[in-house]
């Protein structure tokens, strides 16, 4: 009971003692945290193909470009499989499709230790790989968190997101000790293996709803900043069931709007310069430096760590600075340090081979938020479908350049031409960002959002300016 003390003032009644309800942890965050493993898991063959570039090419003849070529149809499967793979969730539920994913990476990886010719290599790790990795991508970064977030959506999809660049930074070492030590047939069946650990998880721990497990998505029915606060009894956020057809739909409506082609140029040479140059070639280009592979592929790996760190800085610069003045500033920051690599390379990790390697982990996947904010503002809700395709853009660059950069090196004896149009392919770039218009106007209400929102469907809450004058 409340009373008054000796000075006058009046006591606060003792809180009442009772038993503490069990913190118990919500069923979102395991299937969030088995979809990031998964990702760890298609990552995990995205460390290969550099790594084992010149191995194939001593053990069996094969050139940098028939690799490449490889390498370019797993990257144009992947982005052109990425639009689709949300609606297939839809359609056949999230379980069955992910583990039908992994499986298809662990067969590419698994059966090549057996091929013997190039044709195989184009079926294994072009066609199945491709299929694999392309099904748990950014369609399934969207399900996940749509699905079973409404609170701290925006958190796990950068986690999830960033899977990719910690998968990378976890296997390049590792894939390239094994290499080095027992060969590649090793470090392929280390990624087969890995793959296949995860098909247990994924049956046993993901499901396609919250109302399968008995619960809601986290943070549902909240209006206070706490998300467990939230009432459990309330019920799950609308979320539309998208048709097959939405993403064909999406494309459609993109290819009517002169910025998406600006958006999906400058994302074709995003691709370019990232998964299909670097990502593909650098280890080689270090050896043909004189540089160790476990030593190149270490610092490749650290790219990964700066991925994430520049990710989420370039998320902060978009909700405070014009999206298209941060593409300019990093696809010419990037033409920049391209042009210079050529000269930074060397047997040893040097200072100014450090100082490429930061800056190009920064500028990575920096364009990704910018480039949503700009969709945004044209697509409105259709963002994640458009965007889709606009990432299907960045993949086909990467083919692109993956097989175009084998050929100039085995037609030149280097890369220094392929590094230097890189380079000139940054600048084309920067020009394509800069002639996009916004209306003024709306220019605000882009910048503060840069479609990660920690609320129910931020998204739809701008029709898109295009999307109103298309429909």
């Amino acid at each position: 009971m409340s009373g008054r003390t000796d000075d006058g003032s009046v006591s606060s009644p003792a809180p009442a003692i009772g038993p503490r309800r069990p913190v118990r942890l919500h069923w979102a965050w395991i299937v969030a945290g088995v979809g990031f493993v998964a990702l760890l898991g298609a990552a995990g063959f995205r460390a290969v193909p550099s790594v084992m570039m010149d191995p194939l090419h001593m053990e069996f003849g094969w050139s940098h470009a028939t690799v490449g070529a490889a390498m370019s149809i797993n990257m144009v499967l992947f982005g052109v499989t990425a639009p689709f793979a949300a609606a297939l969730m839809d359609r056949f539920g999230v379980r069955p499709i992910l583990a039908i994913a992994l499986l298809l990476i662990a067969a590419g990886t698994g059966l090549g230790v057996f091929m013997t010719a190039s044709w195989e290599l184009l079926i294994l790790w072009g066609v199945l790989v491709g299929l694999g990795t392309g099904s748990i991508s950014m369609g399934f970064v969207a399900t996940i968190s749509t699905r079973w977030f409404v609170a701290r959506r925006g958190l796990v999809t950068g986690v999830l997101t960033a899977a990719s660049a910690t998968g990378q930074l976890i296997f390049l070492p590792v894939v390239a000790h094994l290499t080095e030590t027992y060969g590649w047939r090793c470090a392929s069946v280390v990624v087969t293996v890995s793959a296949l650990a995860v098909v247990p998880l994924v049956l046993l721990f993901i499901r396609d709803h919250p109302r399968d497990v008995g619960t809601t998505a986290y943070g549902a029915a909240s209006d206070t900043p706490d998300p467990d606060a939230a009432d459990p009894d309330a019920a799950d956020p609308e979320i539309p069931e998208r048709e097959f057809g939405s993403a064909v739909a999406g494309l459609i409506r993109g290819v009517r709007v002169p910025a998406f082609w600006l958006l999906a140029a400058s994302f074709a040479i995003c691709g370019m310069t990232t998964n299909g140059l670097i990502g593909t070639h650098f280890i080689p280009a270090a050896n043909d430096h004189g540089m160790p592979t476990t030593v190149a592929a270490s610092l490749l790996a650290t790219v990964g760590i700066f991925d994430v760190a520049g990710t989420v800085l370039s998320g902060w610069l978009t909700d405070r600075v014009d999206p298209r003045v941060l593409l300019v500033v990093y696809y010419l920051g990037r033409g920049a340090s391209l042009m210079a690599l050529p000269v930074l390379l060397s047997p040893h990790a040097e200072p100014s081979t450090w100082v490429f390697i930061v800056f190009y982990g920064l500028d990575w996947v920096a364009t990704v938020p910018p480039t949503i904010a700009i969709c945004r503002h044209y697509f409105g809700a259709d963002t994640p479908v458009v965007f889709g395709w606009v990432f299907a853009s960045h993949q086909i660059g990467a083919a692109v350049a993956a097989f175009g950069a084998g050929y100039l090196r085995d037609a030149q004896g280097s890369y220094d031409t392929t590094f230097h149009v890189a380079a000139g392919l940054c600048v084309v770039a920067a020009v394509c960002c800069a002639s996009i218009r916004l209306r003024r106007s709306a220019v605000e209400p882009v910048v503060a959002d840069t479609g990660l929102a920690d609320k129910g469907d931020a998204l739809a809450a701008d029709p898109g300016q295009y999307q109103r004058e298309l429909s």
